[in-house]
């Protein structure tokens, strides 16, 4: 997201900047930048008085953070129904097509076989 708070040159207050589309026709040419408060245009985005974004004081560090936590063992989630071979979605529900029932896509089966990629996608089959 852009900045949109500013300290005007004109006015001197700290407002937003406005951004409105210029169009040539129906096609987009570009932004008109002015000031909310008095409505002074500013030419380009480099003329724009951006205000200084205040983080505040530091409290915390990195050493702080807590351990990362992983859910699943390493290659754990590969394993899943979703990543299988015979795995259908459809917008009404999630079916096993060898087992022909519904399931849910962190479901796991002994009879799982991996989707195979088509080549250049990272789409499965």
């Amino acid at each position: 997201m852009r900045t949109v708070e500013i300290i005007c040159t004109n006015c001197g207050a700290e407002t937003l900047l406005r951004r409105d589309a210029v169009y040539d026709g129906f096609v987009k040419t570009g932004e008109s930048l002015s000031c909310s408060s008095c409505g002074h245009r500013f030419a380009s985005e480099d003329d724009v008085p951006f205000k200084a974004r205040n983080t505040g004081p530091r409290v915390f560090t990195e050493a702080d953070r807590s351990a990362r936590v992983d859910l699943f063992d390493t290659g754990e989630a590969d394993w899943l129904c979703r990543h299988c071979a015979h795995y259908i979605v459809n917008p009404f529900t999630q079916f096993c097509a060898l087992h022909r029932r519904e399931v849910q896509a962190t479901d796991t089966c002994d009879r799982f076989e991996k989707a195979v990629q088509r080549s250049g996608s990272d789409e499965l089959l």
